[in-house]
């Protein structure tokens, strides 16, 4: 969610010399465990100060060797008076929110195994446990009286059935349970029986149902089994509840039922809730993508919809802050769109919805204070740009740059406080007025970064074959001399809707690491990318290979033709969708020396059956694998149909628990390739999921981009 500064080109250029006889140190792979994380910025009402969160990585335990993330409550004067202090310490704490009088700050931290509210006191003394609810507490958001906090709790399904609170007179469900053989929610209000194996049906099925319950045995009938890391039947519900801000308090449910709610704020009065949700389905949730916006009295009467219709999805509502307005996004229920920014009165119906054009993906949308103006930031042409909407108008302007990434920040009058990510330093803060202007720097928590050679990425522009411009960035090795040649690593982007650029954190590491061992880096946004508007989004709309793949490739032989790269050492990696496409390019061209795909999707038919991003298929594909118009398309796609065709030295890469992909593919890509004798090498990391490379665990991290060099090296000396 950040984008980068990088300077232009002459400069770059300039920097590469210089970077040769400079004294500083190249990037080594145990820096990724110095990089400090900042986020979640809030600033007081009174505008005086801000509270954000810091991740830091440490040793686990006495370990030399493993690594754990911290994370810690920070505070900054709003005056650029003082640098930074921290206010949590010992276990992790995150989320802050401050109280309406800025005397006290509530935030989340473990506590018996569960999420808790804690709230810390400005005038000192230790943070207090607010709540010990049996469902966890998260998300807290203080009423404007500052006497009761609103928060989330996600409600597993069995306790749900049985909570008279939540689910009065403990009914069943109005969607089907989907439990074949049975009416509807029969078995679910079955009473109940003594388990016996050789008793009556009804004790056979209190005996299965035992077993189940000791994990003997998983039974499913729901649509979506997979998680992000095993197979799962268990369902869960985010409900929200309001607590007095006295610790011991008993929280009282808000929203009640079978439904999913999110992003829910008080009403200026703090009369009302505004928040989302997917009331009123009778679908099954795993069924129902629809979104919709509702009214609550905060005492939970007078439920009510402010906007929902079938086949759309109302997300993200924000109050304006006299209550007259709320902004919101809206859009359709597929994976491959754009949503509209939009206003409305809080009191409106769909006919007064106002939209604010601007094809871009859009986050944290704020309102000003005098609610002329909405903030939100977009990533945006290899950036992530803070922007401005004036809600008179309906014109958008652009605040930062794109070669820098805004990731998390707010605004209270004329201040802004906002996190920046650049090439130059991978994330600190920044105080600025309301219009962006005279940013000054108010932290130094990569400082570290001012003594490593540090490459700095060019940016290049071609036109494709669907006549798109396309983005892509060179980054010559840190220690550069001209006339020398180099190899390449050709980086590529997942999602496949990601987008990559100077801005983006989550390679500044890898991008840095592997200038600093000799390599040029290059790596675009090709057809697909985000942060292009929503003709470039669905540009590989079925067709995930061929042309994705000559974006990608264009982009190395413009990069080439610059003279500095070594042909006979070029090399290719990429996560996810993008080692789905290292397995398409190395089936289609056999340039490169060495490949690397980590996390990747190579039969698309199986993805559809183990992945629980499944929906992708049918979303840029048109149906499923047993329609035979579908099921040609994803023959023709998947790179496993091209195995006999692959040739060059592979090295590839899955978690044990990554569900979101699913691993069998990789297994099958692996033996194919063994069974053919090419020279490939399979890694698992043990407990590992999609996320290894951005939030998981940090030998692992640091095992998987040193294996990638290591295996590089392999065939490239």
């Amino acid at each position: 969610m950040m984008k980068f500064l990088y300077s232009g080109i002459l400069f770059a250029g300039c920097t590469f010399s210089a970077v040769a006889q400079s004294p500083k140190e190249p990037v080594k792979i145990t820096d990724m465990l110095k990089i400090k994380t900042a986020g979640a910025v809030t600033i007081s009402k009174d505008g005086s100060k801000a509270a954000f969160n810091v991740m830091t990585i440490e040793p686990d335990g006495d370990s030399k060797t493993d690594f754990k993330y911290n994370t810690q409550v920070w505070m900054v004067p709003t005056d650029g008076s003082s640098q930074p202090r921290q206010l949590t310490s010992r276990e992790s704490a995150m989320q802050p929110a401050w109280s309406p009088d800025g005397r006290q700050l509530a935030f989340v931290r473990a506590a018996d195994g569960k999420s808790q509210i804690f709230l810390l006191s400005l005038d000192g003394g230790e943070a207090v446990q607010l709540t010990k609810f049996k469902y966890g507490a998260a998300a807290p958001v203080w009423s404007p009286d500052g006497k009761q906090l609103l928060f989330a709790a996600s409600v597993p399904f069995k306790d749900l059935l049985k909570d008279a609170e939540l689910n009065p007179g403990k009914q069943s469900p109005r969607w089907p349970a989907e439990k074949p053989g049975f009416a509807k929610n029969e078995q679910l209000t079955a009473a109940e029986v003594k388990a016996d194996p050789d008793g009556s049906l009804d004790e056979v099925r209190a005996y299965l149902d035992n077993n189940a319950n000791d994990r003997k045995a998983r039974i499913f009938n729901k649509l979506n089994f997979l998680d992000e890391t095993n197979i799962s039947s268990d369902m869960s519900f985010n409900h929200y509840f309001v607590v007095n801000a006295v610790a011991g308090a008993t929280p009282v449910a808000i929203t009640k039922g079978f439904y999913r709610f999110n992003g829910a704020g008080f009403t200026p009065d703090g009369k009302q809730l505004l928040l989302a949700g997917d009331v009123d389905s009778l679908e099954h949730p795993d069924r129902s993508l629809e979104s919709q916006l509702f009214l609550v009295n905060t005492n939970g009467t007078n439920f009510r919809k402010v906007l929902g219709e079938d086949g759309k999805v109302y997300s993200n509502p924000r109050i304006s802050p006299s209550g007259k307005w709320i902004a919101f996004q809206h859009g359709t229920t597929s994976f491959v769109n754009v949503p509209a920014l939009a206003i409305m009165p809080l009191n409106g119906t769909a006919k007064d919805i106002v939209d604010i054009p601007f094809d871009r993906n859009k986050g944290t949308v704020t309102w000003s204070a005098d609610e002329q103006f909405l903030y939100f930031t977009a990533q945006s042409n290899g950036g992530m740009p803070l922007y401005r909407a004036d809600i008179k108008s309906r014109k958008v302007d652009q605040l930062t740059d794109y070669n820098s990434g805004i990731s998390s920040f707010d605004i209270t009058g004329n201040k802004l406080v906002y996190v920046k990510a650049e090439v130059a330093n991978p994330f600190e803060l920044y105080l600025a007025d309301a219009a962006a202007k005279n940013p000054k720097r108010i932290s130094n928590f990569n400082e570290w970064v001012n003594n490593k050679l540090i490459s700095q990425p060019e940016k290049k522009t071609f036109t494709n074959s669907k006549g798109m411009t396309v983005e892509y960035w060179v980054m010559k090795p840190a220690n550069y001399v001209a006339g020398k040649k180099y190899p390449v690593v050709l980086e590529i982007h997942g999602g496949p809707s990601a987008m990559w650029g100077p801005g983006e954190s989550s390679m500044w590491h890898e991008f840095q690491y592997f200038c600093s061992k000799g390599y040029g880096v290059v790596y675009c946004n090709p057809r697909g990318s985000g942060g292009y508007g929503v003709d470039f989004l669905r540009g590989n709309i079925n067709d995930w290979g061929a042309g994705p793949s000559s974006d990608v490739l264009t982009a190395l032989d413009k990069a080439v033709a610059e003279g500095w790269a070594d042909t006979s050492r070029l090399t290719i990696t990429g996560g996810s969708y993008a080692g789905y496409l290292v397995a398409w390019i190395i089936a289609h061209d056999q340039r490169f020396k060495a490949a690397c795909s980590q996390r990747g999707v190579y039969d698309l038919a199986t993805f559809f059956g183990e992945g629980n991003a499944w929906r992708l298929v049918p979303n840029y594909f048109g149906g499923y694998p047993w329609e035979p118009a579908t099921k040609a398309i994803l023959e023709r796609e998947s790179p496993i149909n091209y195995v006999q065709n692959m040739h060059t030295p592979y090295i590839v890469f899955h978690g044990d628990n990554d569900r979101r992909t699913g691993f069998v593919q990789s297994e099958m890509l692996y033996h194919s390739l063994k069974a053919l004798g090419r020279p490939v090498e399979y890694v698992r990391h043990p407990n590992a999921t999609h996320e290894i490379t951005r939030s998981g665990d940090n030998r692992q991290r640091i095992d998987q981009l040193l294996r990638t060099w290591e295996f590089f090296q392999r065939y490239i000396q």
